[in-house]
């Protein structure tokens, strides 16, 4: 996959990556909250911020009971990164798994809330996308309340 970084409008690139995922969330009785402002600009490959974004929404849905909440937000940091966070009010994560999260090494696999199959692969091509474009990747859960996945992208 080539790599270009570009300037990227969030709307648009949300327009795509949701075009599938309102209507599938709508079905299972979840909602897709986003909070990102309207005028926000990132530097990122498309393809590989598109992937990101559907993969995190994606798992953040699998992992959340019905009638709950996936949000996007996001923050301008003064280092001229923006964080995006994808947060959830599902099952969470016990501290192990957490703590197990993007390591090759160790399979997170299991079922989503309506037995949906999980593999922790897409986990580790977020990272790799992440990194690719210098970012990082993070994860904060709690069981039973649900968790949150952050990463950095550059404003320019």
């Amino acid at each position: 996959m080539d790599f270009m970084q570009i300037q990227i409008r969030f709307p648009e690139l949300m327009d795509y990556v949701l075009l599938n995922l309102v209507e599938m969330a709508r079905s299972k009785k979840k909602t897709i909250q986003n909070d990102v402002p309207e005028d926000t600009l990132f530097f990122a490959d498309t393809h590989m911020s598109q992937v990101i974004f559907r993969n995190l929404i994606i798992n953040s849905k699998k992992f959340t009971n019905e009638g709950g909440e996936v949000r996007l937000s996001s923050q301008q940091k003064d280092n001229g990164q923006l964080i995006f966070s994808i947060s959830d009010n599902g099952i969470g994560m016990s501290p192990e798994t957490l703590s197990t999260l993007f390591r090759i090494n160790f399979k997170n696999n299991r079922p989503g809330t309506n037995g949906e199959a999980s593999s922790g692969l897409g986990l580790l091509l977020c990272k790799e996308f992440i990194e690719k474009h210098g970012g990082q990747i993070w994860a904060e859960s709690e069981e039973e309340t649900g968790s949150t996945f952050s990463f950095t992208f550059t404003l320019d």
